[in-house]
């Protein structure tokens, strides 16, 4: 049995883990987009047989984790996905904003390829919104609870447990084989920041024979989520008494629930100065309403001012959908927080208000996520004084203010706590982050646990030891 990583390997995005059992029995553990420096890799061969897959266990439904599982569809794929339900109806929403957004850009790109004669050099999108929707009506599901093992082969059963990232997302242990010779696999998935006021901490492992474990923020702790709320609302006031807006790039999901969810504390404490609330992303209304219909997937802080089944309730909250709405908020002056994705500005509507905002000292920019290099929020945190959006050369005169305790991936110390509750821990390995980061990971755990971890290079083969797969346990003793 060995395992191949496709993706997030040496760096966090395209996540794609290839186990090969056997020969004839291989499975994936998510089919995720690149993102950032990386996009390219997207366009290349998966470096397997799609065809040749049986099962795809999806962790949770962030792009970089689904991205590709059309593409996979359209190249073969025709075996059994299991998720939980809360992520196969995020993974939905996610796909067809996804194909939106790639048909949109090749169009863009193909009119401009057309002036220049050089249209055959455009290349198509990955999938398309028709691709997705065959998906979502073709492919075969079978959901998992937490906490609840699923058989899904004589020889290989999974338990999805919460991983508190998203809604719905879950670490997975596979427990493949049979008889003393079984080996036990866990991937993290994304872990969730414990102090995260919209979901309940992680879920424990106890016991693993080899753990692949991200490592996003692995070099570092988060602040105090009470004082990155506190440096949220100074930010907001300071920006509004000057007579600007608030501008605050999101991810659709996970991301803007949990600043709705801070903005409805403040607004009930009577600490969130007047102003306007929009959330301009038909993307992030969608799974607004999804997180809703999951609430005894939330935490009971989250729940608990939930009024007609509706967990993040503000007055003066308002979703924009429509493109007419969405421009209508470029005439407002001043008094406005706008919630906008893409969270790493690499598209959507945030580029918009950027656009129009930006150059405006009266403004600020709240980024509340991890930036990816190469993305355009990425430029702005690091204090870009010029950027480019719409092919605009944009002067960055706004407040620029990056606040990393909001983040939805467990810090160094939150890993290292998580990685202490397993009553047996074998092989380490690490994925899903960038490699200086991941060198810095390395170090914390050989101090921290005593044990060496590998960090996992793309396309690498790992041999995990041979399982008996016969339904016959072989004699003798587990090494």
């Amino acid at each position: 049995m060995r395992l191949i990583s496709h993706g997030a390997a040496e760096t966090v995005t395209g996540s794609c883990h290839l186990l090969e059992i056997t020969s004839h029995f291989k499975l994936l553990v998510d089919c995720g987009m690149f993102q950032g420096l990386n996009e390219e890799l997207n366009y290349q061969p998966f470096g397997f047989d799609p065809a040749q897959i049986k099962l795809l266990l999806v962790t949770h439904a962030h792009l970089d984790h689904v991205g590709r599982i059309p593409l996979l569809v359209k190249q073969g794929f025709d075996g059994r996905i299991i998720t939980t339900r809360a992520t196969w109806e995020l993974m939905e929403i996610v796909l067809l904003d996804s194909a939106k957004l790639m048909e949109e850009d090749y169009r863009t790109q193909l009119r401009k390829a057309q002036r220049r004669g050089e249209a055959d050099l455009v290349p198509n999108p990955l999938y398309t919104q028709r691709d997705v929707r065959h998906l979502f009506e073709t492919v075969s599901v079978q959901f998992a609870d937490y906490n609840k093992p699923v058989r899904l082969t004589e020889f290989l059963t999974a338990t999805f447990r919460n991983a508190s990232h998203i809604l719905g997302s879950a670490t997975i242990s596979l427990h493949v084989g049979n008889g003393p010779d079984a080996k036990t696999l866990v991937f993290s998935g994304d872990l969730g920041n414990r102090n995260d006021p919209v979901l309940p901490p992680p879920d424990h492992v106890h016991e693993a024979d080899a753990l692949f474990i991200e490592s996003t923020y692995g070099d570092r702790n988060h602040r105090p989520i009470k004082d990155s709320i506190e440096e949220f609302r100074d930010t907001i006031t300071r920006t509004l008494k000057r007579g600007g807006n608030v501008i605050i790039p999101s991810f659709a999901i996970e991301r803007t629930q949990e600043v709705l969810c801070i903005l409805r504390d403040l607004e009930r404490q009577h600490r969130l100065p007047p102003c306007a609330i929009f959330v301009d992303s038909p993307m992030a209304t969608r799974a607004t309403r999804v997180y809703d219909r999951y609430p005894d997937l939330l935490s009971r802080h989250c729940t608990e001012h939930m009024r007609n089944g509706v967990a993040f309730d503000l007055p003066n909250l308002m979703f924009t959908e429509d493109v007419s709405a969405s421009r209508a908020i470029n005439a407002i002056e001043r008094g406005a927080i706008i919630i906008a994705g893409s969270g790493m500005c690499n598209g959507g509507r945030i580029l918009h208000h950027l656009k129009h905002r930006l150059w405006n000292r009266d403004n600020s920019v709240i980024f509340v996520g991890y930036q990816a290099q190469g993305t355009l929020g990425r430029k702005l945190v690091e204090g870009a004084q010029w950027v480019r959006i719409y092919n605009e050369d944009i002067r960055v005169k706004a407040e620029i203010v990056s606040i990393n305790g909001f983040s939805a991936h467990a810090d160094q110390r939150e890993l290292l706590d998580w990685m202490k509750h397993f009553h047996r821990l074998e092989q380490i390995f690490l994925i899903h982050g960038e490699i200086d980061k991941m060198h810095i990971f390395r170090a914390a755990i050989l101090k921290a646990l005593g044990k060496r971890a590998h960090i996992v290079k793309r396309g690498e083969s790992i041999w995990l030891g041979e399982v008996d797969i016969s339904g016959h346990p072989k004699h003798g003793h587990k090494r």
